[in-house]
C-alpha cells in the first residue's frame, strides 16, 4: 500500500461525512432507541460507568480515522492499476464493510449473546459509511 498520491481533502470529507452519517444513525430520533431497547437498556442511558464521553467519542473518532485511512490506502494502491470510478469506490467500501467488517464480528455478536437486531442496526452503519467513504475518495483520487 501507498501513501503517494493519497488526496488528504478526501480523505478528511471522507471521515466527516462518516462522522455526520453515525451521529444520524445513532440519532434519538433514528436507530438509537431501538438500538438500546434492543440491547436490553430500557431507559435508554448508558449508566455512569459506560458514560465517558472523552472515551465513547475519541474512540469513535480514532476508529473512523483508521477506517478512512485504511479504505483510501487500499482505494489508492488499486488506483496504481487501474482507474478506479466513484462506483466502484463504494463498491470496495462495501465489500470492506459487509464482507469484513458486518461478517467477522456476526459470530462474536451472537456467542456474545447480542440479537442479529443489535448487530444490525450497529454494523449495517459501517457498511453505509464504508460505501460513502469508498465513493468519495474514489472522486477525489
Amino acid at each position: 500500500m501507498t501513501f503517494t498520491g493519497l488526496n488528504l481533502i478526501g480523505l478528511i470529507i471522507a471521515f466527516f461525512v462518516s462522522f455526520i452519517s453515525g451521529a444520524i444513525w445513532f440519532g434519538p430520533k433514528t436507530f438509537y432507541p431501538v438500538w438500546m431497547k434492543a440491547k436490553g437498556i430500557a431507559s435508554g442511558q448508558l449508566n455512569s460507568s459506560q458514560n465517558k464521553p472523552a472515551l465513547l467519542f475519541g474512540g469513535t473518532i480514532l476508529g473512523l480515522a483508521i477506517q478512512t485511512l485504511t479504505i483510501g490506502l487500499i482505494i489508492n494502491s488499486l488506483r496504481q492499476n487501474t482507474e478506479i470510478s466513484v462506483t466502484t469506490g463504494a463498491g470496495i467500501g462495501f465489500a470492506l464493510g459487509f464482507g469484513i467488517a458486518m461478517c467477522a464480528s456476526l459470530s462474536h455478536r451472537l456467542f456474545g449473546g447480542e440479537s442479529l437486531k443489535v448487530w444490525i442496526i450497529e454494523t449495517a452503519n459501517d457498511a453505509i459509511n464504508l460505501s460513502i467513504a469508498g465513493a468519495i475518495i474514489a472522486y477525489f483520487n
